[in-house]
């Protein structure tokens, strides 16, 4: 079943609708979706180097969008549901908690974890449960994301298929340096 599922993510990419389905996976995955974008960008990327910066930029663009959906998401349906049972369980003061956490380092949650690939849903919902800043979210949403996708095509275009066996093998090292790499970053700006 996985094997089909992915010679059919191949077909996809090497479609001439690729970029609109680019486009909903990356916009789907922010927000209510299981498969990252990757797994069309980077056949399309090795197909087509000349184009790895638009591509980079549709899946960046969409995700920042649906990313939208999925704070929406979060913020509408978890005060409309869940809220209402916490209070009524006793469990306000842990999720008060939760929300003043997230007020506090949720920028890095957001930064960290768009870099990732860990399911970008669960930051954007996460965020507007918590009822993050929209003013901080979109930026950082963009940041991140636009990080993640514009490396992985600027690799893909530099150095094509070893990059890619390379990043299929060991995605979560490649992510957790680029996410290394911008928090030591912002440390140093914060420190120096």
């Amino acid at each position: 079943m996985l094997r089909s599922f992915y010679n059919r993510v191949l077909a996809l990419a090497a479609g001439p609708n690729a970029p609109w389905w680019l486009a909903a996976v990356s916009f789907a995955e922010s927000s209510f979706f299981p498969v990252p974008p990757d797994a069309l960008l980077i056949p399309m990327v090795l197909a087509r180097p000349e184009r790895a910066w638009r591509l980079a930029a549709i899946c960046t663009i969409a995700s920042v969008a649906g990313a939208l959906l999925g704070y929406t998401i979060g913020y509408a349906l978890f005060a409309q549901l869940a809220e209402p049972l916490i209070r009524f369980y006793g469990y306000g003061a842990r999720f008060d908690a939760f929300r003043a956490m997230y007020a506090e380092y949720g920028l890095w949650v957001i930064l960290i974890k768009g870099l990732t690939p860990i399911p970008f849903k669960i930051v954007t919902i996460a965020s507007g449960a918590a009822g993050y800043s929209l003013a901080a979210f979109i930026p950082a949403c963009i940041v991140t994301r636009g990080a993640r996708f514009f490396l992985v095509a600027a690799l893909l275009r530099r150095f094509g298929a070893p990059v890619r066996d390379f990043i299929e093998k060991r995605l979560t090292l490649v992510t957790s340096a680029a996410a290394a790499a911008v928090v030591g970053g912002f440390l140093m700006l914060r420190f120096l």
